[in-house]
């Protein structure tokens, strides 16, 4: 099983003088929870940019099942199986639910450029709209303009539509942010309910759905990883807990 899942070897970038991420070395393999963690300005951002591939790093190595991802674009990398949540702001608002996430679908079929037959005239699309309904107990909203969603069902809609292309690696960025204590459990259920086989690295600030979903967080601290460990571990650790637990407690 050796080169399976992704594997992140030594990876640097800096900006001129600036360093932003420091010999980061870590792994994803299929089913793993983790979460990334660390306080504003540790390069949380940097890093999912550099495994999507917005930016390309100085020197390491990025490798999908033992293949080199690092001359693939971020369009080549989502084709290849690394998905992170699209930007709430990419959700098409006036469009319902259903129509949201047939568009994942057809583009990951090759079908959106070039319909020659009503869109939501694929059978086979329709019912996998139907499962990611399903899944994401958006059944009930299927027909919901998305702008007239609560907040944390919107993010649902985001979740689904990144799921509908398939992902091996799925990059959720901070799921909770901006959603009422009132709806996070949606977004841990829906965290609960992903494929099993399917790796999950969860950048969040929200310390008690982290907590509850992930396996294993890593801690970064000024581009480097200071720390991997299980929550119980992290929580335990006083350098976490001075850095970035203590600081947070609001």
């Amino acid at each position: 099983m050796t080169g399976v899942g992704l594997k992140v070897r030594n990876l640097n970038k800096a900006f001129g003088g600036l360093v932003v991420a420091r010999n980061i070395t870590l792994d994803l393999a299929p089913g793993d929870r983790k979460a990334l963690i660390g306080p504003n300005g540790a390069g949380k951002s940097t890093f999912t940019n550099l495994i999507t591939g917005i930016i390309a790093p100085t020197s390491g190595e990025i490798t999908l099942d033992g293949r080199d991802i690092r001359p693939m674009s971020e369009s080549q990398r989502v084709k290849a199986g690394v998905a992170k949540t699209f930007q709430i702001t990419t959700l098409f608002k006036a469009l319902t639910v259903r129509e949201n996430l047939r568009l994942p679908l057809l583009e990951r079929r090759g079908w959106l450029g070039r319909l020659i037959r009503r869109a939501d005239s694929y059978p086979e699309v329709e019912m996998e709209i139907d499962g990611l309904l399903k899944q994401f107990k958006l059944t009930h909203h299927a027909h919901t303009p998305v702008d007239r969603l609560a907040y944390g069902q919107q993010r649902l809609v985001e979740m689904a539509m990144t799921l509908a292309l398939k992902p091996r690696i799925l990059i959720l960025d901070e799921p909770a942010a901006g959603v009422p204590s009132s709806e996070s459990p949606l977004i841990m259920e829906a965290i609960a309910a992903l494929p099993a086989d399917l790796s999950v690295l969860i950048i969040e600030h929200d310390m008690n759905l982290v907590f509850k979903v992930a396996a294993k967080i890593i801690v970064l601290v000024a581009g480097a990883i200071l720390m991997e460990g299980t929550p119980a571990e992290i929580s335990a650790d006083a350098r976490v807990r001075d850095l970035y637990l203590g600081a947070h407690h609001d």
